[in-house]
């Protein structure tokens, strides 16, 4: 599995551990589903990359 490293700005990384806080996640499970909302958000608007 790739690993990436993202650095939120203060009010970003709130938001996150609010989230988290709120559904019972780590921080990095609600980063996960961000990620995975935000590419199938842009599906179909953008092409996604392939291997």
């Amino acid at each position: 599995m790739r690993r990436f490293t993202f650095a939120p700005s203060p009010a970003t990384a709130r938001e996150i551990e609010a989230l988290a806080r709120e559904f019972d996640l780590s921080e990095s499970e609600v980063v996960a589903q961000l990620v995975e909302l935000g590419l199938e958000e842009v599906e179909g608007t953008e092409r996604r990359v392939t291997e």
